[in-house]
């Protein structure tokens, strides 16, 4: 939330020649969102126990999960400080090391789960260490980029005045805003799994459940893919908004949404054709869930068109300014119709209408979404 509204407000002062006051906004965003999360840290660790209860953890798991969350929780800033500065970073001109950023921590993370789990025998205490440590990697390499002077965007010293504390609440209050939507995709994923979990155990099953799990392991990667896509086009398109220049915003717009709608009908194809195989991956053929899989993931990848355009409209929209259209997005697709569709369609079409909710609800909204791009048109 922080990273997304910070690097769109940053763009557009870049574009302006208001450097001093793009390195101002993403230090704000920094100090507010950590001391946020230290805050957020705390709140957790004083309640471990019952937020990992109401959290869904049974009490014979209960000691596991909350020793993880004793040595994750304190660690969670760094999380906060790697996700939002690889903004930055990518909008001073080095994706590559952005990408740098993230794939280090995550290897790290890997060879250190091995190192913690299995030679040294700590269990959930090496595993969220290790996870930890990951984070505090990504972010010191985030904090070294940010704090070279050589940088074009970089951290600098915030004054401690009135004035200035007042500047930096309504300063990351807009920022929050803009970046709100985001923050609400990520939980819209959440809000689909819990939903269609209680539709298909209560039609068709455990068996149901476990073939729609199968969907709800590969939903969030392709979420990602179009994340990046929107991601890549915040910059260019917040800079070249913020110059002026609406052609430059169209064509930049155009390709993330060619690119997007590409994906969406590659990874269809792929589901489509080889809905056995995908399946195969995580249930057996023997079982019942295997054959519910097969038939149903072609139908719920069907909505993965749609699905794109919308997650690259609301990118576009919130590198605009424009985030009240965002936010109608937003909720649209992850909360208001997506409950609406999974209680309709079942009703409608019987079993096929619980595998297409999701696409009904992606559909829905892209209508929405064509609504707004021909009133700007016509304004």
């Amino acid at each position: 939330m922080f990273g997304i509204g910070a690097s769109v407000v940053a763009s557009i002062h870049l574009s302006q020649g208001k450097v001093k006051v793009a390195r101002i906004n993403i230090t704000q965003a920094v100090v507010v969102s950590s001391l946020l999360l230290i805050a957020y840290a705390a709140v957790i660790l004083c309640n471990v126990e019952k937020i990992t209860l109401l959290l869904g953890s049974s009490p014979r798991l209960l000691p596991l999960a909350a020793e993880y969350m004793y040595w994750f929780v304190p660690f969670l800033v760094f999380s906060a400080l790697l996700s939002s500065g690889m903004f930055f970073v990518r909008l001073d001109g080095s994706p590559n090391y952005a990408m740098v950023c993230n794939i280090i921590p995550a290897l790290l993370n890997i060879g250190l789960d091995y190192l913690f789990i299995f030679v040294c025998k700590w269990g959930m205490f090496g595993a969220a260490l290790a996870t930890s440590l990951g984070y505090i990697v990504g972010a010191a390499m985030i904090l070294v980029y940010l704090m070279q002077p050589q940088r074009v965007l970089r951290l600098c010293k915030v004054k401690l005045s009135w004035k200035s504390l007042r500047l930096t609440l309504r300063n990351t209050g807009y920022m929050c805003k803009l970046g709100l939507s985001s923050f609400l995709c990520e939980a819209a994923i959440a809000t689909m799994m819990f939903a269609g979990n209680y539709v298909f155990i209560h039609y068709l099953g455990e068996d149901g459940v476990a073939a729609y799990s199968i969907a709800c392991y590969f939903f969030p990667i392709i979420f990602m893919v179009y994340n990046a896509i929107a991601q890549s086009a915040q910059p260019i398109l917040s800079y070249n908004f913020g110059a002026g220049h609406p052609e430059r915003v169209r064509a930049a717009f155009r390709l993330a949404l060619l690119t997007a709608i590409s994906c969406g009908i590659i990874v269809f194809a792929v589901t489509a054709l080889f809905s056995s195989q995908i399946a195969s991956w995580f249930v057996d053929s023997r079982y019942p869930a295997h054959d519910l899989a097969v038939e149903g993931l072609p139908l719920f990848a069907s909505g993965f068109v749609c699905f794109g355009i919308n997650i690259v409209s609301i990118g576009y929209f919130q590198s605009v300014e424009r985030d009240r259209p965002a936010m109608a997005i937003t909720l649209l697709r992850g909360f208001i119709l997506v409950l609406l569709c999974f209680w309709l369609m079942p009703l409608l079409c019987g079993v096929p209408g619980i595998w297409l909710a999701v696409p009904a609800s992606e559909l829905l909204t892209f209508l929405f979404v064509l609504t707004l791009y021909c009133r700007g048109k016509r304004s």
